[in-house]
């Protein structure tokens, strides 16, 4: 809302300097965005008259060679004295009119300097000037004629009073009495203590009884106040002056002609949405209706428009005429030739003009306020106003009669308890000072209906329509007191807790994967309603229990991920399409998974309390499960090539490596067998596991998942439940330091025949068990097949290193152990010996 202090002035005397009043809002609660100077720059521009021209033709245009007086001649002077000759390419001016003179080393806005230079075979020693280059709005006919009576010589910039300021303030939407220099002025005088002229308290002589237009309100919830005045004569040749087109010009507003201007004006002043209609051109009573399905109008931005039996509108007997509160129709629009106008000054429901404004996607200066909430008492005020503005600058005639439908709800008013500022506050607040502060919002404020002398009755101010409940009432005082006595009081924290063991552990998978040359992204929780599709998975597959959110960004991402997978594949897309191929990224993050049978509903607790232990639990029950995984990809090159060694592709040993890395760095150890779940390929996916519970997945992504998102092939991935490692890590026993033997090791191979169904981590743990205590590490180190073992077999090479922590191991002793690792294997897995 841009306010222009001049006017803010007329309705506050003695105000201080702008950037004080501008602190003093800021300090009120509002937002001003900025403050900015106008006219000051502006000098040397003196009143001329027109005492002759004559043509000069060129090839382009005609111009005219003016001779403009600037000074009256003193007594016995020559009379040609004080005139110039001045290049000017308007018509519209005559000899005698007197002119905007711009004489050289004059300064227009915008810091442009005026001098004299030859053109057109002249020297032009100045500049007529128009409205449009003295800042005072848009040019209407070229160039500025001032009124005969002005006095030669006189300066322009103190004769209209272009030295001026305006304040940009941004309004929240529970405010709309501040969009108006009313509602800013009432504000700005109660900053200051000063004496508040109310434009709203009179409107104007209203004499003689009856309508002065019949009206017929049908929609009374959407329409609960509608006021019609009259007036004929209007001149359609009369002219806005220049202090109000300026004034409009300066709040944002073109001006186009008296009757539209005088609207615009009420509706910057008062806050109040007047329309004007062409009386010539109405058929019958103004109705006020919702509008039939199928109903048309053509608005006065020239777009016709298929109405919604949800719109109000203003109807004749021809049909809609206006959509209400937002925007006229054209069949009656104002035009050039008219001289009797309907003014409509009615107040429409909020929710009814936002809802027609939003559905026909047109925002407009009336509906912005009739969303806000406009004052109801002010509809007779604002066609009284707009009535006598008619009149002294378009020589209208009022019509005597006022027409005004009143089916406005008595105000409920608001209990509120002395003490109760201070309870939300967290500073006490003296009764007086409430007392005051709520008579400086307009509240009529008595005593509570049972006599308690704690409790007062507020009644709201009509422009108020906000203030419903006493948090409100509590919100004016502390803002006008000042948000800045409130005491900032930190919170007492208990010392030594640091963090809890779970986010220990969290940081410490973040930091092993960073440091195992992963990046770490953090990507939105928001998917598309077909993610599960583009990972190709199962129609019973429980990430496909997606949970939509109720009041979505965007319609492509109007549900809640159910693996981390969706995001670091749209990261990896993002990278690769902009030329990063070799990509280590992984992310730590809450999936969420629907209850099962959908959630429960839980009636809502209400705000006057805290909620019981009971709600609290009902409303948790409601929410989707929420796991926290983390979650790896790799694209391109694992290893980069140099001229020691050949570059190394990224392949599924390392989404399994990646997998271990998360394990070994809380302590776990993952046994991995073989795997078939989308997104991984069937053949190259491995299964995670701890203690025997399932905790995800690693391996190479499916062929098909990897072209439907646009990864490169052999892209890998793994997807581990970090919750459930966390908790495994939680409850396993302490990790004893290793012993150290100083004694030398024995080392022994054994290459072992197994079916191919046979998982290597079951042979594993055969042969750990059988070697018992004196086996130090395990490693395969070769897996063969082929016909030298046979079909349905494979050949599987571990390294076995012994070490005794008291003593040098023999040969046999040796040879024992890894005989006995041998045996159980070949008991539990039916493993033979390779010959």
């Amino acid at each position: 809302m841009l306010i222009v202090m001049s006017w803010l002035r007329e309705y506050v005397e003695g105000l201080p300097p702008t950037r004080a009043v501008a602190d003093a809002l800021i300090r009120a609660g509002f937002e001003v965005e900025g403050l900015r100077a106008v006219g000051a720059d502006v000098s040397g521009v003196v009143v001329g008259e027109v005492v002759g021209f004559e043509l000069v033709e060129t090839k382009k245009k005609s111009v005219r060679w003016c001779q403009v007086r600037v000074a009256e001649p003193a007594k016995g002077e020559d009379p040609a004295g004080g005139v110039r000759g001045v290049i000017c390419g308007a018509h519209n001016f005559a000899v005698g009119d007197r002119v905007a003179v711009a004489l050289p080393g004059a300064m227009l806005p915008g810091g442009f300097a005026i001098t004299a230079r030859r053109t057109y075979g002249h020297v032009s020693d100045g500049m007529i000037c128009s409205a449009r280059e003295l800042g005072l709005g848009e040019d209407h006919d070229g160039i500025l004629v001032l009124p005969p009576p002005t006095p030669l010589g006189a300066d322009v910039t103190e004769l209209l009073d272009l030295a001026d300021e305006v304040l940009d303030i941004a309004v929240t939407p529970d405010r709309g009495y501040a969009l108006s220099v009313r509602g800013i002025a009432r504000e700005a005088a109660t900053a200051f203590a000063l004496p508040f002229r109310d434009p709203g308290d009179s409107g104007g002589d209203a004499s003689g009884a009856g309508e002065a237009y019949p009206v017929v309100v049908e929609d009374t919830a959407g329409c609960d106040r509608y006021v019609a005045r009259v007036v004929t004569g209007v001149d359609p040749a009369a002219t806005t002056p220049l202090s109000w087109s300026r004034r409009l010009s300066l709040s944002g507003m073109r001006s186009i002609s008296v009757p539209v201007d005088v609207t615009n004006a009420v509706l910057l002043g008062l806050g109040q949405p007047l329309h004007a209609f062409d009386r010539a051109k109405l058929t019958g009573p103004i109705v006020v209706r919702r509008a039939v399905a199928g109903e048309k109008l053509r608005t006065l931005d020239d777009v016709e428009r298929v109405l919604d039996p949800e719109d109000l509108v203003i109807a004749d007997d021809s049909g809609p005429i206006a959509l209400a509160g937002v925007m006229g129709g054209a069949a009656t629009e104002i035009s050039a030739e008219t001289t009797d106008i309907v003014l409509e000054s009615a107040h429409f429901d909020a929710i009814s003009v936002a809802r027609t404004a939003r559905r026909h996607r047109l925002s407009s200066e009336a509906s912005r306020r009739f969303e806000r909430g406009v004052d109801p008492a002010l509809a007779p005020v604002a066609a009284a106003v707009a009535v006598d503005l008619l009149t002294q600058l378009a020589g209208a005639q009022a019509v005597p009669g006022v027409t005004d439908v009143d089916h406005r709800a008595a105000t409920a008013p608001v209990p509120l308890p002395l003490d109760e500022a201070e309870r939300l506050a967290g500073r006490p607040y003296p009764a007086e000072v409430i007392r005051r502060r709520l008579a400086d919002v307009g509240c009529a404020i008595t005593e509570d209906d049972a006599g308690r002398g704690d409790v007062l009755a507020v009644v709201a101010p009509s422009w108020r329509p906000d203030l419903t409940r006493p948090a409100d009432l509590v919100e004016e005082i502390v803002r006008l007191e000042g948000y800045d006595t409130i005491p900032v009081t930190l919170p007492r924290l208990p010392a030594a807790r640091g963090i809890t063991p779970a986010q220990r552990m969290r940081r410490a998978v973040g930091r092993a994967l960073a440091h195992a040359g992963f990046v770490e992204v953090l990507t939105l929780p928001f998917v598309a309603q077909d993610a599960a599709d583009m990972l190709g998975l199962a129609a019973d597959d429980p990430r496909r229990a997606a949970v939509r959110v109720a009041n979505p960004i965007a319609e492509d991402a109007a549900y809640l991920r159910t693996t981390l997978l969706s995001g670091l594949i749209a990261a990896a897309v993002r990278n690769i399409g902009r030329g990063q191929q070799d990509l280590a990224l992984f992310e730590a993050g809450l999936v969420f998974r629907e209850l099962p049978g959908g959630p429960p509903v839980a009636r809502t607790p209400p705000v006057d309390r805290r909620p019981t232990s009971d709600e609290i639990a009902a409303l948790d029950a409601t929410l989707p499960t929420q796991p926290r995984h983390v979650a790896a990809l790799l694209t391109g090159r694992r290893e980069p090539g140099g001229w020691a060694s050949a570059a190394r592709a990224a392949d599924w040993a390392d989404a399994v490596d990646a997998a271990h890395l998360v394990a070994e760095s809380l302590g776990l150890s993952l046994t991995v067998t073989a795997g078939d779940t989308m997104p991984w390929h069937p053949g190259r996916c491995a299964a995670l596991s701890v203690a025997g519970r399932r905790v995800g997945h690693a391996g190479e992504l499916h062929p098909r998942v990897l072209g439907e998102v646009g990864l490169p092939p052999r892209a890998v991935a793994m997807e581990l439940d970090l919750d459930a490692l966390i908790d495994a890590a939680t409850a396993a026993p302490p990790i004893a330091a290793p012993t150290i033997s100083t004694y030398p090791p024995a080392d022994r191979d054994v290459a072992l025949v197994v079916p191919t169904r046979v998982p290597v981590a079951e042979v594993t743990a055969a042969l750990r068990e059988g070697a018992g205590e004196l086996l130090e590490s395990l490693a395969l180190f070769d897996v063969f097949e082929g016909a030298q073992v046979g079909p349905g077999q494979r050949s599987l090479a571990f390294g076995l290193r012994l070490r005794a922590a008291d003593r040098t191991l023999t040969a046999a002793e040796a040879n024992a152990a890894r005989d006995a690792a041998v045996a159980r294997a070949a008991d539990r897995t039916g493993a033979a010996l390779r010959a």
